[in-house]
């Protein structure tokens, strides 16, 4: 799950990079800048991704390689029980569901234009690869592959470039400005909750948490993240300027004969297809084929691994060996993978279930993740009410992918454009702040005796009151010896240890 910790600084930093731009970061930023009316204004995705890392580099990396968790849920199953870990599970995963099919259609979109084949089939090979090695290496596989796949993608798709850019049938780009997008202040709300749901939300994801752990240390923990970061805004560049290409190319003087405006997602493979040469298209096949794989195993095994160690012999079978863990974590590949490939044959907008997995860690999870770590005082309690707060809240504003109607209109609702209020960011908000009130208040009912032990239904705070009290016992016992005593409460009973420091007993 973690590599055995073995991560340098270069695997590292090339591992990090890779996961974060693949299929979808490639696919979708090239879609959002050809999209008319969209432009790379709205192509967040690859720097927020970016300013994402940083953050996660400087907050978060160090203090949880420190702490020698396994996965992200283990700070949740230690603090917040067996339930909220349950919970906290499940948009976990489907994020991972929805992100990893983004990849894998990105995938079957290219291949199914550049070679022919069948759009099912094309998904159904990808995932079938990335299941395999995965299921052979584990972290080791995905890791090292990684490397090889991120030199593929940088060298490939600036093959591609040049090609593309010195079409007869391509304007160039600095005449034709309309991949820039144009501003809507109607959209100034959604354009700012997008940005931040991607700037903020890699902290609270598997996958970049994992190889966070796989660290040596927790300082080159931190290093990977942030160079990382300029690893995502150096490999921003191409997408960005082949959806530029494909808005600044007149396609009737291609094969193609007409703009594919119902196609948008399929902009990369078709500028890869119809303006570069035969050869080069095929090296920008396996480019955008490297790019799927280095993020979907890792999106794959992430989901695994917490689904092995925090569920199952976390949760269902405590006694499971590590055996037993590592083959159920490989069932579990297969089961994911499987479901990101069905999703993957029903969708039919890349960047669309990009944001709706990336909304799912925004609301739900990152106001998890901050209070787990930086919030002393959370509780289950807290817990349980941030994560009903946000989903309500998220629930309530719907969602088209899903064909969701809202029950509750923000400010500023239109009925052509939908909700126009920055509802994801003050989902999240709102969770965050209802954790930590809600927290405050048990915290202080229990500590202060306002609240009877047997209300803890969770039992938060009935084993410390209990060992507080054994403490005193111990104390008064020490002074009336007038022995000289340390005192460790163990977490795992009500014993009070007592340790005479003369004699080390």
């Amino acid at each position: 799950m973690v590599a055995g910790r073995s991560f340098n600084g270069v695997i590292g930093t090339l591992t990090m990079t890779a996961t974060f731009v693949g299929g979808a970061f490639i696919n979708g930023t090239a879609e959002a800048v050809y999209t008319s009316g969209s432009g790379l204004l709205w192509a967040q995705a690859p720097f927020g991704l970016a300013i994402s890392l940083l953050i996660g580099g400087v907050f978060f990396a160090k203090k949880m390689r420190s702490a020698g968790f396994t996965t992200l849920f283990d700070p949740f199953q230690r603090k917040f029980g067996r339930l909220m870990c349950v919970l906290l599970y499940v948009p976990s995963v489907l994020s991972e569901i929805f992100y990893s099919s983004t990849i894998l259609a990105a995938l079957g979109t290219t291949i199914s234009v550049i070679l022919g084949l069948d759009l099912r089939l094309s998904i159904l090979i990808s995932t079938s690869v990335a299941v395999l090695y995965t299921l052979l290496g584990g972290l080791y596989s995905v890791a090292y592959t990684d490397v090889l796949q991120l030199i593929f993608i940088f060298a490939g798709l600036w093959l591609c470039i040049p090609f593309a850019m010195t079409h007869q049938a391509v304007a160039s780009i600095t005449e034709d400005t309309s991949w820039l997008g144009q501003w809507d202040d109607r959209l100034a709300g959604v354009w700012v909750d997008l940005t931040l749901m991607m700037a903020l939300g890699s902290p609270a994801i598997q996958p970049y948490i994992q190889r966070v752990l796989a660290a040596r240390s927790a300082h080159e923990a931190r290093l990977f993240s942030i160079f990382g970061c300029f690893g995502c805004l150096l490999l921003a560049a191409p997408p960005v300027l082949i959806g530029a290409i494909g808005a600044s190319t007149d396609w009737n003087q291609t094969a193609l004969r007409v703009p594919p405006v119902n196609d948008t997602d399929k902009i990369a493979p078709l500028v890869i297809q119809h303006l570069t040469p035969t050869a080069v298209s095929a090296v920008g096949l396996g480019t955008v084929s490297a790019a799927v794989m280095s993020s979907v195993d890792s999106s794959i095994l992430g989901a695994a691994s917490v689904f092995g160690r925090n569920i199952y012999k976390g949760i269902l079978r405590r006694k499971a060996s590590e055996r037993e863990v590592v083959w159920l974590v490989r069932v579990s590949v297969v089961i994911i993978g499987a479901c990101a490939a069905l999703v993957a044959l029903t969708s039919h907008t890349i960047i669309g279930l990009w944001y709706l997995s990336s909304e799912l860690v925004y609301v739900i999870l990152l106001p998890q993740v901050v209070c787990v770590l930086f919030v002393r005082f959370s509780n289950t309690y807290g817990s349980l009410a941030g994560f009903t707060v946000g989903l309500i809240l998220r629930i309530a504003a719907g969602e088209p992918l899903l064909n969701m109607a809202p029950f509750v209109w923000y400010p500023y609702y239109s009925d052509d454009m939908g909700q126009l209020f920055p509802f994801r960011t003050l989902a999240m908000l709102a969770s965050l702040v209802t954790m930590v009130i809600i927290s405050g208040m048990f915290h202080v009912g229990f500590h202060r005796g306002l609240l009877p032990t047997k209300l803890d239904v969770f039992q938060c705070y009935r084993n410390e009151c209990d060992l507080t009290a054994s403490k005193k016992d111990m104390t008064l016992f020490c002074l009336k010896y007038n022995k000289s005593c340390d005192m460790e409460l163990t977490s795992t009973s009500n014993e009070v240890i007592g340790v005479d420091t003369h004699k080390n007993v």
